[in-house]
C-alpha cells in the first residue's frame, strides 16, 4: 500500500492505494515494461527504430492541430490538417477523420449568441414583473389603507 512518495500521487489526503512498485529489477514475474527511448545507441534496435512508422491517429484539438502544423489561429482552416486515414472496401477508397474537438464554427457562434439574448431577455422580463408586482402591492395597500381610514371615520361619527 502506497500513501505517497514515489510512484504514486494521492489525489486526497491519506489516500492510499495498492500498486506494484519495484526499482531496476526486471524478474520473470513481471508482466509489462513501460519505457521510452531517450537516446539512440549506434547500432538500430530490430522492430523498433529500424521501421518507419507514420503517425495513425493526429490531434484532435483545435489548438493542439494549430500547434503541431503552426497555423494562424484566425486565417487557416484547421480542417483540412487533420490526420486522415484512408480505408479500402472492394474498389472504392474512402477517408476517415476524427471529429475536431472545440472548433469554433459560425453555428456554435450564432447559438451562444442566441442564448446570452434569451438570458438577457430573461433577464429584462424578470425585472419588469417584479416592478409590476411591486406596483399592484402597493396599490393594494394603499386600499388597504383607504379602507381602514374610511373605517376609522365612520367609527368616529
Amino acid at each position: 500500500m502506497l500513501s505517497g512518495g514515489t510512484g504514486y500521487k494521492p489525489m486526497r489526503v491519506g489516500e492510499r492505494s495498492r500498486k506494484s512498485v519495484r526499482g531496476c529489477i526486471v524478474g520473470p514475474d513481471i508482466a509489462a515494461i513501460f519505457l521510452r527511448v531517450a537516446k539512440k545507441g549506434d547500432a538500430e534496435i530490430a522492430g523498433v527504430t529500424d521501421v518507419e512508422r507514420p503517425n495513425r491517429l493526429g490531434m484532435k484539438r483545435r489548438n493542439h492541430i494549430i500547434k503541431t502544423f503552426a497555423l494562424d489561429k484566425k486565417k487557416d482552416d484547421v480542417r483540412k490538417y487533420v490526420v486522415r486515414r484512408e480505408i479500402k472496401r472492394a474498389d472504392k477508397t474512402f477517408y476517415k477523420s476524427p471529429k475536431i474537438q472545440r472548433l469554433i464554427t459560425e453555428k456554435r457562434i450564432r447559438r451562444k449568441r442566441s442564448i446570452v439574448k434569451a438570458k438577457a431577455d430573461r433577464f429584462k422580463a424578470t425585472k419588469e414583473n417584479t416592478k409590476k408586482y411591486e406596483t399592484l402591492l402597493s396599490q393594494y395597500v394603499k386600499e388597504k389603507k383607504a379602507a381602514k381610514a374610511a373605517e376609522k371615520k365612520e367609527e368616529a361619527k
